[in-house]
């Protein structure tokens, strides 16, 4: 199963956190793949938790486009495409582009099967 980590951390810990990564694959000592999204704003965080039904219904639904999923989550395409983006962005999402009947059709695709939220107080 994977899993995506989420986590609010300031852009020191996450250059730390990178460094000692580095350091552990330099002398080849890895372990388990780690999936995770680190945000440094307050706004970005909000941004991504508001809006994480939109995650489950293409977990759910597996809609095969953008406007599939924006009437599965009752939502204006418009509005769908910057949260998309903003996921693609943050590396939450892929977007696969084909063609469907002569039109191209934007598909979201989440890989993982859970969501964790990793917060330090």
């Amino acid at each position: 199963m994977k899993s995506l980590q989420i986590s609010f951390k300031t852009s020191k810990e996450i250059l730390d956190e990178f460094k000692r990564a580095y350091h552990k694959a330099k002398i080849r000592k890895t372990g388990t793949p780690h999936y995770g999204i680190s945000f440094d704003t307050r706004r970005d965080f909000e941004l991504f938790a508001r809006n994480i039904y939109i995650l489950s219904n293409i977990l759910a639904y597996k809609p095969r486009s953008v406007y599939e999923l924006a009437k599965i989550s009752g939502m204006d395409t418009s509005n769908l495409n910057k949260i998309i983006l903003f996921f693609e962005k943050v590396g939450a999402i892929k977007i696969k582009e084909q063609t469907i009947s002569g039109r191209a059709v934007r598909t979201p695709i989440v890989d993982y099967d859970r969501i964790e939220f990793k917060l330090a107080a």
